[in-house]
């Protein structure tokens, strides 16, 4: 029996299977609202069959924003087009979550596909002008980008009040499962990792201090996030460097995030430019299952996961509890329910049956066609029929 589309209960939420859309930016958004872009985007995958529908970064705040077109919670006027997502992703059987974030040192750039560094004469030409970035310490991204305001006691205050209040309104805009990032080099990996933060006060240097506002966060939004609702974050598990941020680390703030009320931990990896880790298929994998074994906690596998068999083992091996697809997802907004057919999950006459009814009727009413002509081939599709 498959393990990946056996249900999965967090708190009082119930994931009709394993799959989970990997939160992934679409750089679409005007002023941090969602679009009819958004709408029909996000859709595709509840109709998709995927269990956990997570809508991309979400900025807590403007300064917090990776590009001009990120979504944002920062104003109650964002949660009417986020509201209309969760709801139709509910309406058809898949859960709706999202992830906000505070994009640090790696904010005010452009968006990924139109250079992804900082913005320049051109970009200000179009009315997208650059605006100052915050960081645990004054380091750049690299060479050429924003100098960062080191965070005060006053900022880091505000950045712990920003997360809260967009987490208040993650929950008015129906969202069952809230993602708190902490990944990728943006603001909170950055306090994480001693690569990027060289702070002598209680926010650096030891451990313990480098995981202060992340758990500060991550308390301060357990304390409103209702408790029959599900809280991740997802990790860097390793930064990428022998010198930074390490997978025992990593163990460590889970069960940490674990006794403070975070379900599961999404386990990603890198964000400084460095890579000294294996690359290939499922190359995240591994720190799931490390991080589910030691720290006791729930994982979600990502990174380069792209065939059925293979997300199905993950699950069926305890190496992870979810599955999330970035990449493959957006080639196949319909993978969960293809990979239901391709593991022969499905009934042979009615291989659509779990899929939205007003194309799964359609479908299935194709399929009794086909198996009545029998395999495609050039003689058959030029063969004709006849009466005398």
């Amino acid at each position: 029996m498959s393990k990946i589309f056996a249900p999965l209960t967090l708190r009082g939420i119930t994931l009709r299977n394993r799959y989970a859309l990997s939160p992934m930016c679409q750089y679409t958004a005007k002023d941090g609202y969602a679009s009819d872009y958004h709408a029909v985007h996000y859709g595709r995958f509840a109709l998709g069959g995927f269990g956990l529908m997570m809508v991309e970064a979400t900025a807590v705040s403007p300064e917090g924003r990776i590009t001009h077109g990120d979504l944002g919670l920062w104003d109650d006027a964002h949660i009417a087009g986020l509201a209309r997502i969760a709801a139709f992703a509910k309406a058809y059987g898949a859960t709706p979550g999202i992830q906000i974030g505070h994009a640090g040192p790696k904010a005010s750039i452009q968006r990924a596909f139109e250079g992804n560094g900082p913005l320049n004469d051109a970009d200000a030409a179009r009315g997208e002008t650059p605006w100052q970035v915050v960081s645990p310490s004054a380091r750049p991204v690299a060479d050429g980008w924003l100098l960062p305001t080191v965070l005060d006691a006053g900022g880091i205050a505000k950045v712990r009040a920003d997360f809260v209040a967009a987490a208040r309104r993650a929950l008015e805009a129906g969202f069952d499962v809230l993602e708190l990032h902490y990944a990728h080099g943006f603001l909170l990996n950055a306090f994480l990792s001693p690569l990027t933060n060289d702070r002598t006060d209680e926010y650096g240097g030891s451990f313990e201090n480098r995981i202060r506002l992340a758990m500060e966060i991550a308390r301060g939004v357990r304390a409103i996030w209702p408790q029959d609702k599900p809280l991740f974050v997802r990790l860097s598990a390793v930064d990428g460097s022998s010198t930074g941020w390490t997978i025992a680390d990593s163990v460590a703030l889970a069960a940490a995030l674990k006794a403070a009320g975070v379900d599961v931990i999404d386990c990603s990896s890198g964000g400084f430019g460095v890579y000294e880790y294996p690359d290939g298929y499922g190359f995240q994998v591994p720190f799931a299952a490390q991080i589910r074994r030691e720290a006791n906690i729930r994982t979600m596998a990502v990174g380069i996961i792209v065939d059925p068999a293979q997300a199905e083992s993950i699950i069926a091996s305890g190496q992870a509890d979810l599955v999330a697809l970035g990449h493959a997802a957006l080639h196949d907004p319909h993978f969960p329910l293809h990979a239901q057919q391709a593991i022969g999950a499905t009934n042979a006459d009615t291989p659509h049956a779990n899929w939205h009814i007003q194309a799964g009727w359609w479908l299935d009413h194709r399929t009794g066609k086909l198996n009545r002509l029998g395999p495609w081939t050039p003689e058959a599709a030029n063969a004709v029929a006849r009466k005398d």
